[in-house]
């Protein structure tokens, strides 16, 4: 694909002032926010599963939170996570800007690994992964655990920035995420693809499993 068409797709689906002031908040204190194809591509998968219940690892300034929730149904609740508070804080700035209720969002201050075993089994429509790329596999584990058969996992960054395609890279990040990547591809039970948006963005279907006879 040419960077021009790259280009084209990426921003395809335009950001409005709402999204703009929460990119611009992130860029404030050095959250990198997802690509707005990513984004996009969050927002309609949130709007096919008719999302209720969604998680968010890493919350940033709002910007992946804003596209879940324009996907979900108007009565969804986003759980974010983060350990910075002052990120959740700026988050909630920018879903005051968009109208959102604050019962439909939950923010949860603190390490994932401590927080998501605290939540609900089999609960969720959609996992969604953004924090600490050294523990993706173990973001992955909890996903499947959380998420509702017919639900979906999906992570960013999971090109990380053109170093999960080639080999020579191994710094712990991107061999996390290379892991993590053939791992999904691996696993029974789940339905993946790898979108070229963005960074890259990780998605898979947790398969319904038949109930016995």
């Amino acid at each position: 694909m040419s960077p021009s068409s790259w280009s084209f797709a990426e921003t395809y689906v335009a950001e409005d002032d709402v999204l703009l002031g929460a990119r611009a908040r992130a860029q404030e204190v050095g959250a990198v926010a997802i690509g707005s194809g990513a984004g996009a591509a969050l927002r309609f998968v949130a709007s096919v599963l008719d999302a209720r219940a969604v998680v968010e690892i890493g919350t940033g300034a709002g910007v992946s939170g804003l596209y879940l929730l324009r996907g979900m149904r108007s009565d969804g609740v986003l759980t974010t996570v983060d350990v910075e508070a002052e990120h959740q804080r700026l988050a909630r700035e920018s879903f005051k800007d968009d109208g959102i209720a604050p019962q439909r969002v939950r923010t949860i201050a603190g390490r994932a690994l401590d927080v998501l075993p605290r939540l609900t089994d089999g609960h969720y429509d959609i996992v969604f992964a953004d924090g600490d790329k050294r523990e993706y596999g173990a973001y992955l584990s909890e996903a499947m655990r959380l998420l509702r058969p017919g639900g979906v996992v999906a992570f960013d960054n999971a090109l990380w920035h053109d170093r999960v395609a080639d080999p020579s890279q191994r710094d712990d990040e991107t061999v996390a995420i290379r892991s993590l990547v053939h791992e999904v591809a691996a696993t029974d039970g789940l339905v993946p693809v790898l979108l070229p948006v963005g960074d890259g963005l990780l998605l898979a279907k947790k398969e319904w499993v038949p109930e016995a006879d």
